[in-house]
């Protein structure tokens, strides 16, 4: 008899390379997935091809790839259209006045964003570390690597699966989508034409994600005649928070609406998991301390999706207080997050995001 996860149909991500070309179908996966938030942004900065390098090397099932667009209509790796944190904009004399403020996802937000800068533009730019304080160690990497296109990361996914053998999964997240349309640039339709144009997402493991639900409904068939075995995952914010396309519509159903048994049927209408955060698997009160778990999961499972949460990470500041060694705020403790993503593993997600997928991997391994 299949078990609950088996019946949900989670893809494995170990399908021999050489299969590709014959469209081997998914298998049924025992294990839960390991997705590497951001590549292995623990040990280096952020949507960098040597993060996603990492990543792989340190066990990821799937790497994950956010996408934002730039002024001439290109797909780019950044984590937000907001690029002052990532990157060194602000050091760059000849950039100094696009900087701005602008609104988006219903938030004003300061800074130069890649919609006013042409892809050549943002090639001339080098990625920095986003939680400096925190990871100190992977500010030494500063200013080393460019901010990669969606086209590269794909072309070095497949390339380290012909290599090792192992195939590994995308899940690329669309970002502001709602904004990006507003501007007359469609981020969906760059999307299609991206994986459609590529081998390798036309038949490997692909999980697109999104905080909106109308981008999803709209491009699901799309996606799925591209590449037949790809899922759709709304990721789900702050309970009180309106998704943004239905902000824009002048609508009011929350994430925490969307999160309820009615809600989630409602949802699996256009996808196919739930991308919620570790906080709504299990509560935490003002000092940071676990509280009762939710019945999201359960939940989730019996509307027929998925859940895969984010986000683990492996230093004290991010962890439930029950874990946190006596070893300061920003210091790291694999223990405490390998103990974290037990805990949510004993209660059935179907895979998790991390920033160290190396820990993800022993969590799900049973090994430490």
């Amino acid at each position: 008899m299949l078990t609950r996860r088996q019946s949900l149909g989670l893809l494995a991500a170990g399908l021999p390379a050489l299969h590709l070309r014959a469209k081997a179908a998914p298998s049924l996966a025992p294990k839960p997935l390991v997705f590497a938030h951001r590549g292995a942004s623990a040990l280096r900065p952020e949507h960098t091809l040597a993060s996603y390098a990492r990543a792989m090397m340190d066990g990821a099932d799937f790497i994950e790839p956010d996408l934002v667009m730039t002024r001439d209509g290109h797909l780019v790796v950044r984590h937000e259209s907001n690029i002052v944190g990532t990157t060194d904009v602000s050091e760059r004399p000849e950039f100094a006045s696009r900087h701005r403020s602008l609104k988006i996802d219903g938030r004003v937000e300061t800074g130069w964003f890649t919609t006013d800068f042409t892809l050549a533009e943002l090639k001339t730019l080098r990625a920095r570390e986003r939680l400096s304080t925190i990871r100190v160690h992977n500010t030494r990497y500063d200013d080393h690597f460019e901010i990669p296109t969606f086209e590269e990361v794909i072309e070095q996914v497949a390339a380290q699966s012909a290599a090792t053998g192992k195939v590994f999964g995308l899940v690329p997240e669309i970002k502001h989508s709602t904004y990006f349309n507003s501007l007359g640039l469609n981020p969906e339709a760059a999307f299609l034409q991206t994986i459609a144009a590529h081998d390798y997402t036309r038949q490997a493991p692909l999980e697109l994600q999104s905080f909106e639900t109308g981008n999803l409904g709209r491009i699901r068939a799309d996606v799925l005649s591209i590449n037949p075995q790809a899922r759709l995952m709304l990721l789900m914010g702050e309970r009180k928070d309106i998704p943004p396309d239905l902000l824009a519509d002048g609508k009011t159903t929350t994430f925490g609406d969307l999160m309820t048994p009615e809600g989630l049927k409602e949802v699996r209408r256009y996808a196919d998991v739930i991308g919620p955060s570790n906080t709504d698997l299990i509560p935490r009160d003002s000092k940071g301390a676990w509280m009762e778990p939710s019945s999201l999961v359960t939940d989730a499972h019996r509307a027929g999706l998925l859940v895969h949460s984010y986000t683990a990470r492996p230093e004290n500041h991010f962890l439930p207080a029950q874990l946190r060694s006596t070893a300061g705020d920003a210091a790291r403790n694999p223990e405490g997050m390998i103990a974290e993503l037990r805990r949510y593993l004993d209660m059935g997600i179907d895979g998790f995001f991390t920033d160290d997928p190396a820990l993800g991997r022993k969590a799900v391994d049973g090994t430490i």
